[in-house]
């Protein structure tokens, strides 16, 4: 899952993305209220976690324009600011969730999970496609009811694209969301890796599909 961050707090901002991505979420972070909207125009997120004390144009102004230009990305507000008006009011600016500062990380990741399931219409943290299931909360994928066996990289791709199932993605999207942070993967690697997962779903009546000009897509055979 893809997060942007916007927080102009640098020691929080540093140690939210480090300890998000522990737990298999990538993300970006700005610092300025004025970069959201271009970064969400240019990237597809999962969801945004905002704060509302922005410099250059605070949360309250970033949540309007994007609920105004209809932009349907999932919102939590993270900040200090913890008065029962601020929350009301911030849920009916278009926020989807609210957490105050400080916080646990296990509370922040909780609610980014329950919260993007519910964008996608999901009552549990589990996605599936065919006979391919993959547990948010264990982390396991199982084909026909048995455990897959997948290195790391595999498990990315795989969960990328069983949460985007019938979504086209394409090598440089799939490279972005997963291994930003890794100089070394080229756009060959999700080829090789893409080539592979292929090989492992052969007994399912699941594939993975190239649509030329957009990506692969996960879809039942």
């Amino acid at each position: 899952m893809r997060l942007l961050l916007a927080e102009d707090e640098r020691a929080l901002a540093d140690w939210l993305v480090r300890a998000l991505r522990q737990s298999d979420f990538v993300v970006d972070w700005v610092d300025d209220g004025r970069l959201v909207a271009g970064q969400l125009q240019a990237t597809r997120y999962d969801a945004l976690i905002l704060d509302l004390g922005l410099p250059g144009l605070g949360g309250h102004e970033v949540l309007s324009q994007l609920r105004k230009a209809d932009s349907r990305v999932p919102v939590l507000v993270l900040t200090a600011r913890d008065s029962l008006a601020e929350r009301v009011s911030t849920l009916h600016e278009g926020a989807d969730d609210f957490l105050a500062k400080p916080f646990e990380i296990q509370e922040l990741e909780a609610r980014l999970v329950a919260l993007i399931r519910r964008s996608r219409g999901r009552e549990q943290p589990r996605f599936s496609c065919g006979p391919l299931s993959y547990d948010a909360a264990s982390k396991q994928f199982t084909l026909d009811g048995e455990a897959l066996a997948l290195s790391p990289r595999e498990h990315a791709v795989l969960r990328t694209l069983i949460q985007h199932s019938g979504e086209p993605l394409s090598k440089q999207e799939i490279l972005e969301r997963l291994f930003s942070d890794e100089q070394d993967v080229r756009p060959e690697a999700v080829e090789v890796l893409v080539h592979r997962l292929r090989r492992r779903l052969e007994s399912g009546k699941v594939r993975i599909t190239t649509l030329r000009g957009l990506g692969y897509v996960l879809e039942p055979a």
